[in-house]
């Protein structure tokens, strides 16, 4: 008699973690664009004519579609129905298509003068463009985090996805680094716009090449099962249901819009924060907040290992509520002015930002089934998107109605200076928030046992 030994391909450890590699890439390319116009923020009011209020119009544009047209939860409905390789092409097929809008419009000298639906026409097309790119990037991002549950579930799943984090952050820091730069040697702020569709294009390509390495882990998979497979992808709309009556799942998504409100909306400002505050020259402001995602691809993975192996993960998000709580409290107070200290306390905010997304996201697989984990995944992304989406628009109206400190022009175009401490109480505010429903979460946990204490890596 024959025994009959089946190994999945996930088992195999380079399968794995190439697999990790190739997606990682894709969302490197996507958040380059998502904060590539952050450092150009003083470029579009002098060379665009923007205004701060503009400006939030157009950050706020990221969320439109994912809030209002839903587009989130029908991605994770369709993740969960057509399973990675359909939702992961299209939604990379979605941002290069919102990138090519949003670079014409900045690019092209046609809409000059022109209004739409009461905005200027560059500013509207633009954030339709941005818009469009959000859903597809928001959708990539659901559709990688349950990639690397398919891959990891019972080995090193925190660490997995805080390197693929780590990998999405180097692109945060890349735009950061080097958009305002590429846009003053070109003396168009376009370019770096167009940088962003090729990488997008080459991400394209990475992610078509994943799906052969997918469909090879589903035959293994399936040969695993002899015959009596029950299809993972089974989903039905009741599920949905099930998700929003779970306490544990609403104390993680409201974290997560509270946390990442009061990080992503600061990163779109951080650059005029510190021309306008710390007396950073405009092509070398966006160094500093680059600071933050540096940090990041060290710490997210050392973070998420530590989950795995140790546990802890309730407790790991707490520490991150507060550590975001004392850097805004600091960047608030009018008489820190001085460049180094913002230098500090952007690495301060490097380690919260790094403590809770290394345990928030591995810790959704252990309160929700994963049949349903895609449409988990996006309906916390589209909880999260109403901060997004709402917190920059606020930010811009704030500075343009409470903070203006001066008025200069500079080539015929009109540039503001802004106080920013009311701007950093808001945020501050959020992460009291945040702390308050990290602890809700902690509590939950011990009441219903979801292990979020514990270690992912099964012994």
């Amino acid at each position: 008699m024959t025994e009959k030994v089946h190994k999945l391909l996930s088992e195999s450890k380079t399968a794995r973690w190439t697999a990790l590699g190739v997606v990682a890439f894709t969302m490197l390319c996507g958040y380059y664009l998502a904060d590539v116009m952050a450092p150009l923020k003083p470029l579009l009011e002098s060379q665009k004519g923007w205004s701060s209020t503009e400006y939030g119009f157009f950050t706020s544009a990221y969320g439109w579609f994912n809030v209002f047209l839903l587009m989130l939860i029908f991605g994770g409905i369709i993740l969960d129905k057509m399973g990675v390789r359909f939702t992961g092409m299209m939604a990379t097929i979605i941002m290069v298509i919102g990138t090519a809008i949003k670079y014409w419009a900045i690019s092209t000298h046609s809409l000059d003068g022109a209004m739409l639906f009461g905005w200027k026409a560059q500013v509207t097309v633009a954030a339709i463009g941005y818009a469009i790119f959000g859903v597809g990037v928001e959708i990539a991002g659901i559709t990688v985090s349950k990639i690397i549950v398919k891959w990891f579930k019972g080995k090193e799943m925190a660490l997995a996805m805080g390197l693929e984090m780590a990998t999405a952050r180097m692109g945060t820091a890349l735009a950061l680094a080097t958009s305002a730069p590429i846009a003053k040697a070109m003396n168009d702020v376009s370019v770096p716009i167009l940088l962003c569709l090729i990488m997008l294009c080459i991400g394209l390509i990475a992610f078509f090449i994943y799906t052969f390495m997918d469909k090879k882990l589903d035959a293994s998979i399936a040969a695993g099962k002899d015959g009596s497979e029950e299809s993972e992808e089974e989903f039905r709309l009741n599920d949905i249901k099930m998700i929003f009556t779970n306490k544990g799942w609403w104390y993680i998504a409201i974290l997560c819009v509270l946390f990442y409100s009061a990080v992503f909306p600061f990163l779109k400002y951080a650059s005029d924060l510190m021309v306008n505050k710390f007396g950073v020259d405009e092509s070398l402001a966006g160094l500093i907040p680059s600071l933050l995602p540096f940090g990041t691809m060290i710490l997210t993975p050392t973070f998420g290992n530590l989950y795995d192996r140790k546990g802890k993960g309730a407790t790991i998000m707490i520490l991150g509520a507060i550590l975001l709580i004392f850097v805004h409290a600091m960047f608030a107070i009018p008489f820190i002015n001085n460049w180094i200290m913002a230098i500090l306390l952007i690495i301060v905010l490097g380690v919260g930002f790094s403590l809770v997304p290394s345990a928030m996201w591995p810790s959704v697989p252990k309160i929700i089934p994963e049949k349903q984990l895609g449409t988990a995944y996006a309906m916390i992304f589209w909880v999260q998107n109403w901060g997004l989406m709402g917190v920059p628009a606020l930010i811009g109206w704030v500075l343009d109605k409470y903070c203006i400190t001066g008025t200069k022009i500079v080539d015929g175009a009109t540039i503001h200076s802004y106080n920013y401490t009311l701007p950093m109480i808001i945020f501050m505010c959020l992460g009291f928030l945040a702390l308050i429903f990290a602890f809700l979460l902690k509590a939950e946990d011990k009441k219903k046992g979801y292990g979020l204490q514990l270690p992912n890596i099964k012994k």
